[in-house]
């Protein structure tokens, strides 16, 4: 951890050198970032074992990883304290997570069978679903750290899939490639997950066109 950490504070003054880079600095010490995606993942899945502490964790490494890139302290202390002050209320919202994710698999189940008339659209109907669920989740999770809220988060949220729907295209595309993987090879579930998180944090800072 330490010797990331120190690769990318030097990413840092190297960016303040030449001038380029200085929004995040920790990203110029590419090796170190891909580690500390990794890293993420392991954070994250470990965090949330718990199932209804899944939106917390996604949380508090979405906060760990955006420290990182700006080449600030991205201690496991840190993460333990975001991770505490998401779950206080995102417990409620890893419940509901949970409750939508098990209705939307019974309903793909129960139309893969084939016994529902229409069931093609019922399938395919549920899989969007299921992929626009988990991609507002892991929007959500990646604003949570800007206010400490999660409501507030979530109305970022809406507002950036008004003004930026290109992201969400791209974050959608990252939620389905993430259970792809995951499902072929389940021990890429770890990495896939830091991968997303990261994907999702990118996609909450990347650039919009202002409204006039």
């Amino acid at each position: 951890m330490s010797r990331r950490r120190r690769e990318a504070v030097r990413g840092r003054e190297a960016a303040t050198r030449d001038g380029s880079g200085l929004r995040w600095p920790g990203a110029s010490a590419r090796f170190a970032l891909f580690g500390e995606v990794l890293w993420v993942g392991v954070l994250c899945c470990v965090a949330g074992l718990g199932i209804v502490t899944i939106p917390a964790a996604f949380a508090a490494g979405s906060a760990h990883l955006h420290r990182f890139l700006r080449a600030e302290d991205s201690s496991l202390r840190h993460f333990a304290a975001d991770f505490t002050a998401a779950l206080r209320t995102g417990w409620l919202v890893g419940l509901g997570v949970v409750l939508g994710v098990a209705l939307l698999l019974l309903d793909i189940v129960v139309a893969a069978a084939r016994i529902l008339p229409g069931w093609q659209f019922v399938l395919a109907m549920g899989v969007v679903l299921l992929v626009a669920l988990l991609a507002a989740l892991a929007g959500t999770t990646a604003r949570w750290q800007d206010s400490r809220s999660w409501r507030t988060a979530g109305i970022q949220w809406v507002r950036d899939v008004r003004r930026d729907p290109a992201g969400v295209v791209w974050l959608a595309f990252a939620v389905g490639l993430t259970a792809i993987v995951a499902w072929q090879l389940p021990p890429l579930v770890v990495p896939g997950i830091g991968c997303l998180v990261f994907a999702a944090l990118a996609t909450s800072v990347r650039d919009r066109p202002t409204r006039s």
